[in-house]
């Protein structure tokens, strides 16, 4: 590469990390409630001196700001945080894993990317004590809210469960109560959760930028029996996904400590619509 070319190579790289540098900013600000919904914006020229960027600059910042639909653009009047503000984030509780996705499967929907019946890797296989030679009913998909998606699944289920739905059923219905329908029980779970780095093709699918920081959750559900009927690999969007988990303190004097607080378990029935989704 010539020197002019790697100074204008340089010179894009830099610019994209000041675009993302000031969307960033202009996320956290809202993110912390600086504006009110409704609530016109600085204008362009005050907002570049704050950031420190050019007008140019800024503009790319806001354009991702309103692609994502957390602004809205008016023609010879500014920029305006759009009615719904920052948005409701997904908030999943940490210490009733099965219990939060009912309510998750009511607000968000689902885009199918892939469906396959493959050889799981090893350590699959381990986590859902398959019998040697034994295939899973492979799927990837997305998961929106508001269509913003916000979350890509990788989901394996033995193949002696998963044969009992179509591709189809994968796309329109939650793979719990796809799992119910089969006449399983999600009994419980055991997760991992960590950080991960967006890679090419889960940074399109999710609307983000390469190497863009993600929650990172791995999951395997168990039937009543302790038999693995689900394994899940999760990465989700920070800013439209959280976890929480309440606690009490416990016990008495020195041995006093921090425990999660119970929450009824997961019943699907009239009451409870079989809605639940990853």
């Amino acid at each position: 590469m010539d020197s002019a070319a790697d100074g204008t190579e340089r010179g894009f790289r830099a610019g994209l990390s000041r675009t993302r540098a000031a969307y960033l900013a202009l996320r956290d600000r809202i993110a912390r409630g600086e504006f009110r919904p409704g609530e016109r914006f600085p204008g362009e020229p005050t907002l570049a001196v704050e950031l420190g960027v050019s007008r140019v600059t800024l503009r790319h910042a806001l354009d991702r700001l309103e692609a994502e639909g957390l602004v809205e653009r008016r023609m010879g009047s500014g920029t305006y945080l759009s009615a719904r503000g920052g948005g409701s984030p997904v908030v999943a509780d940490l210490a009733n894993v099965l219990t939060h996705l009912v309510d998750m499967g009511r607000r968000t929907s689902v885009r199918l990317l892939s469906f396959a019946y493959v050889a799981p890797s090893p350590d699959i296989a381990s986590a859902l004590q398959l019998p040697e030679g034994e295939r899973v009913q492979r799927s990837e998909r997305v998961r929106l809210i508001d269509g913003q998606p916000f979350s890509y699944l990788v989901t394996s289920v033995p193949e002696r469960i998963g044969i009992g739905w179509s591709e189809d059923d994968l796309a329109k219905k939650p793979l719990l109560e796809l799992l119910e329908r089969a006449g399983l029980v999600a009994d419980h779970a055991r997760q991992t959760i960590t950080a991960a780095l967006a890679g090419p093709d889960v940074a399109r699918e999710l609307g983000i930028e390469p190497g863009s920081a993600l929650l990172a959750l791995t999951r395997t559900v168990f039937d009543p029996q302790g038999r693995g009927i689900e394994h899940l690999q999760a990465l989700y969007r920070p800013d439209l996904y959280s976890f929480q988990m309440d606690l009490v303190r416990a016990g008495h004097r020195e041995g006093r400590r921090w425990r999660p607080v119970a929450v009824e378990g997961l019943k699907l029935d009239d009451e409870h619509p079989k809605t639940a989704a990853e």
